[in-house]
């Protein structure tokens, strides 16, 4: 498979494939460190190899064509088989990817391929967990900007792989009212007003920590909140309050064993930073095929 068909998956994905090429030429090109794979040059020739990446643990995968795109960038003559596909669930053995090459190459970007898709499946078994525990609720999982520098787009490609949904993707996207500007703009009222004047066609969510500043938020114009750090009676009541007014998103101290608790309240999302700051690898290999 070339680059260009890879590149074709990634833009089919939703992913920039000129930003995802960079980040993953800059990876392969960090673990070389201007040099050479000496132990594989040392250990092995360059005769072509078969090798499988198999999943070691059960999960969501996320980013097969980002591992994909490490072995074309390395081998140029590298052999691509995919056997899942990106949001597929997986069990501890299965086959994900066959690549074949010649050997040293496909070694030397064994790691930054699977740190990539370790990294992106593990996001993406995480927000399937979120997504299972609300399954009995109208609440969908949304993540946040806590993502890993210049990972953000890849990350939060992860949250969709595992059926969660994407809050605003950059600081220009949309606003977001929080108690800092609440506080420079004195209230949450004038905080909105001043957002909602200098920036009128873009979507405007306030952040609220009280029904009462809920309500204060909605009369003022507010069609979504971010209800902080409330209570599952308080949030309950906010519904109350606003019924179809604005949008509600819960947010702060979640945890997956509240989570259903919390979506029962009739909130629409559940705002979860952990997706992408927190989520474990999903354990992948690559085995060489020795037979």
């Amino acid at each position: 498979m070339s680059t260009g068909e890879i590149r074709e998956r990634l833009a089919a994905a939703g992913l920039n494939p000129d930003e995802v090429e960079a980040l993953v030429r800059a990876a392969l090109a960090e673990d070389l460190r201007g040099g050479e794979d000496v132990t594989s040059v040392a250990t092995m020739t360059d005769a072509p190899v078969t090798a499988d990446v198999v999943a070691r643990a059960d999960g969501i995968v996320a980013g097969i064509a980002i591992g994909e795109l490490a072995f074309a960038l390395t081998v140029s003559d590298v052999e691509l088989r995919r056997h899942v596909d990106d949001g597929d669930v997986v069990r501890r053995g299965d086959l994900l990817l066959t690549v074949a090459g010649p050997g040293r190459g496909l070694l030397t970007a064994e790691r930054t391929a699977l740190n990539l898709v370790c990294h992106l499946s593990g996001i993406a078994t995480q927000t399937g967990r979120w997504v299972a525990a609300l399954a009995d609720s109208k609440a969908q999982i949304r993540d946040t900007r806590k993502t890993t520098p210049l990972l953000r787009s890849l990350e939060k490609y992860a949250v969709r792989c595992g059926g969660g949904v994407n809050h605003r993707m950059g600081l220009s996207d949309a606003a977001l009212v929080k108690d800092n500007h609440v506080a420079a703009a004195g209230g949450v009222v004038a905080a909105y007003r001043k957002v909602r004047d200098r920036f009128p066609n873009l979507p405007v969510q306030v952040e609220v920590t009280t029904p009462e500043e809920a309500v204060e938020a909605v009369r003022a114009g507010a069609d979504e909140l971010l209800l902080d750090n409330m209570t599952v009676a308080e949030m309950r009541r906010v519904v109350e309050l606003v019924a179809d007014r604005a949008r509600l998103e819960a947010s702060g101290g979640l945890t997956l064993d509240r989570a259903a608790a919390v979506a029962a309240t009739g909130v629409d999302y559940l705002s979860v930073g952990a997706l992408t700051h927190s989520a474990p690898a999903l354990d992948i290999a690559l085995d060489l095929r020795t037979s």
